[in-house]
């Protein structure tokens, strides 16, 4: 991942057989299967990869239950195929998740779902205990040849009250089936485009920056971070950029060529809440379940917190959604319809992030309505540049499939053969998965002289990738941060094998140090020190950029200086009671 090597190559040979724009889930996905594949392929992505969409999903891995309303059948068993190979592929990252369902009603929702499923409404209704089993018997037929997990079951009330005694009493009963979560998705993002620049030099990448319309089929391509610009002639164009694919468009069609709007995305707003009573209650489950309004809803243990979410509301522009105190309102009164005696503080949000649904443009009033599946669109240009293929819509779970797709369409018309398929491929370090985890961390610490504890936490955080973490570590002279999980070599080989080229960078995509809450001013001070020292900045960009991820994180994380502050002095105070206590 050498810029500078990269920006050089281009230079001297501008001629790539396919520039992918976008670097969300999709465009890494297919830019690693071209890239397999042996193709030329270059990655253009105008801010960080997977900063967009690609960082604000749910954390859900999953066959899409409620679009079987829909008679979505063919994306939820596509999606349910993929998230099999997800929890094969990337154990590192992805496991079983056993869900619960409330059941509030016993008939309600059956015939406004069959008349939903054939196009004669549009309202969203609550859903009774025979459409439940109905969608769950689907799902665990959907998935009989594998059975990676568990059927369905369901509870009565004194069963699951006696459970989760927190739960609404109104219920009826409740199902528990399974799907599953992913614990570092942007994390995944980056090992997809690891996987695919280790196929070769004609796979290359870079972040920060744009490509613009330069007439007779050349593009511009503008560099970011050292601000430089020049020419490219690709022989295909993708265009992955989600929620941005209009606005993408608009830069690289001339004026009065430009294709008609493809997308209609909507906006899901999540909260992180550390309150450890909700956790526990959880009993390591997530609650599926339905707000009054008929909104489905999602809530469940992640990194020592709990998630809850989302929102569903259109939007315009994909680059200025952030999670409004109205939505805060919405999520926090679904928690209390659902677990009526938990009560959430304000300072007990520790995080929050919004992102958009690739949705393809639609005019349906009641967006639950819109297609979640995914397709490929070709735009023929008339002024002799490269065709563009657009990908339209998906979701995160089927981020391989969708790649898969994209890639064979240019496979045939680049006249180039499928060499990898990549269905059964582990990546990163889902690669030589241990059975015995344990046997492999303790060997790794006895080869490296590294704590078997601290292995512990690497392998948890890599995978087998940490084996490469480790080793760098224990190359040179180590020393805690503030943070007393992270150590300076490990943030310095995040710098130097992973792109990063600002602090929001190993902050909240190489790390999950601001997500889960745990990320105080003392050190993301100190772990700006280390990239301004890698980096050769002055003071005065250090400080630019110290102001720049402070107002990324307070307008659209909801996290402010303060709260930054505020966790040096609990984090010292902690430090003084387990000294005394030692």
């Amino acid at each position: 991942m050498n810029r500078v090597e990269t920006m050089d190559g281009l230079r001297q040979s501008p001629k790539v057989d396919v520039c992918v724009l976008g670097g969300g889930i999709n465009g890494l996905s297919v830019f690693r299967e071209l890239a397999l594949q042996g193709v030329n392929v270059l990655l253009v992505e105008q801010g960080d990869y997977c900063s967009g969409a690609s960082a604000a999903l749910s954390r859900m891995v999953h066959g899409g239950l409620r679009y079987l309303e829909n008679g979505e059948f063919s994306l939820v068993q596509e999606s349910l195929v993929e998230r099999d190979r997800l929890l094969r592929n990337a154990p590192h990252y992805v496991a079983p998740l056993p869900t619960m369902v409330p059941v509030f009603d016993v008939f309600s929702g059956l015939a406004n779902g069959i008349v939903r499923f054939l196009g004669l409404t549009r309202r969203p209704s609550r859903r009774g205990a025979v459409a439940i089993k109905t969608g769950l018997a689907i799902y665990d037929f959907l998935t009989r040849k594998r059975a990676l997990m568990p059927r369905h079951q369901f509870r009565g009330r004194r069963a699951t009250l006696a459970k989760w005694p927190a739960l609404n009493p109104g219920i009826r009963s409740s199902a528990t089936y399974y799907d599953a979560w992913v614990s570092h998705p942007e994390r995944i993002g980056i090992e997809l485009l690891r996987d695919g620049l280790s196929a070769g030099p004609h796979a290359r990448a870079l972040n920060y920056a744009t490509i613009e319309q330069a007439g007779a089929g050349d593009f511009q391509l503008r560099d970011g971070i050292a601000g430089e610009t020049f020419r490219i002639q690709p022989t295909l164009v993708i265009n992955a950029t989600g929620g941005w694919i209009d606005i993408a468009n608009g830069s690289i069609f001339p004026e009065g060529a430009r294709p008609e709007p493809l997308m209609g995305g909507t906006k899901g707003s999540h909260l992180i809440i550390d309150n450890p009573a909700l956790r526990d209650m959880l009993d390591g489950h997530m609650i599926y379940y339905e707000n009054e309004d008929g909104r489905i809803c999602i809530l469940f243990p992640y990194l020592g917190k709990v998630l809850v979410g989302s929102t569903d509301i259109r939007v315009d522009d994909p680059g200025t959604v952030r999670c409004e105190s109205d939505e805060r309102d919405y999520i926090l009164q679904s928690l209390a319809f659902v677990l009526p005696g938990i009560r959430i503080r304000p300072e007990e949000i520790v995080f929050q992030f919004a992102g958009v649904r690739p949705l393809p443009a639609s005019k349906d009033s009641f967006t639950g309505r819109i297609p979640r599946d995914h397709f490929c669109t070709v735009i023929e240009r008339g002024d002799g540049g490269p065709p563009v293929l657009c990908m339209i819509g998906g979701k995160w779970t089927t981020f391989r499939s969708f790649g898969e797709l994209a890639a064979d369409m240019v496979l045939e018309r680049l006249g180039r053969p499928r060499r990898i398929n990549t269905a059964e491929r582990a990546f990163g370090g889902g690669r030589a998965f241990p059975q015995d985890s344990g046997g492999w961390v303790r060997d790794l610490a006895a080869s490296t002289g590294i704590s078997i504890d601290r292995a512990a936490i690497l392998f948890a955080r890599y995978g087998t990738e940490a084996d490469d973490v480790v080793r760098f570590i224990a190359a040179a002279p180590d020393h805690p941060l503030p943070h007393a999980g992270y150590s300076l070599r490990e943030i310095q080989y995040l710098i130097h094998a992973e792109a990063v080229e600002h602090l929001d960078d190993l902050l909240l995509r190489r790390t999950t140090l601001a997500i889960s809450g745990e990320l105080s001013l003392d050190m993301a001070d100190a772990v700006l020190g280390l990239l301004a020292a890698e980096r050769g900045w002055s003071a005065e960009r250090a400080a630019e950029e110290h102001i720049r991820f402070l107002t990324i994180m307070r307008e659209r994380h909801g996290v402010a200086e303060t709260t930054l502050s505020a966790r040096n002095e609990r984090r010292s105070e902690l430090c003084e009671t387990t000294a005394r206590s030692g």
